[in-house]
């Protein structure tokens, strides 16, 4: 039998014990603190890394907010994974966030990428801020991903309520 469809013609991101088990973990209040957080990292340390790109000046202070959004990046995907346990009894690739998982993957790996080349002195400063562009780039695209599915999320949650009345 096919999963039931909800107002916007896909299936329901969250079963009744799922969004309860959401609604009622700690982690969820967690990763809306962290979001937000790691995003305003996200945006100065833009900034910092595309001024030293053009100017030259500036390369500790980008270099070290290139490690603090890394930082944030890791704690939000070490917390997510346990939400995403609590919530799907999976640590990741749930299926409703199957695809945003893979993509974090692809996120993570450039961040990580990134601290390897400044560990290890590979590549030149630029090379370096040019790998933190393209982990800048996929941190976008899935937080995209997110905030799209928190929509959905809010949409079935209005729909229920609806349905509920």
């Amino acid at each position: 039998m096919a999963a039931p469809k909800a107002a916007s013609g896909h299936a329901p991101l969250y079963t009744a014990a799922q969004r309860k088990r959401r609604d009622e973990s700690v982690w969820t209040f967690i990763q809306g603190i962290l979001a937000p957080v790691q995003f305003l990292i996200f945006g100065i340390s833009l900034f910092l890394v595309i001024r030293f790109l053009a100017t030259g000046s500036g390369e500790q202070a980008a270099e070290i907010s290139v490690l603090v959004k890394t930082l944030a990046l890791y704690a939000i995907m070490i917390t997510g994974s346990i939400w995403e346990k609590v919530v799907f009894d999976a640590w990741l690739f749930a299926k409703a966030f199957f695809w945003e998982d893979v993509f974090s993957m692809l996120v993570l790996a450039l961040h990580t990428a990134y601290l390897l080349m400044l560990f290890n002195d590979w590549g030149s400063s630029h090379d370096r801020m040019y790998v933190a562009l393209a982990a800048y780039a996929s941190y976008v695209i899935n937080a995209g991903q997110f905030l799209y599915k928190l929509r959905v999320a809010r949409l079935d949650a209005a729909q229920n309520s609806k349905v509920a009345a």
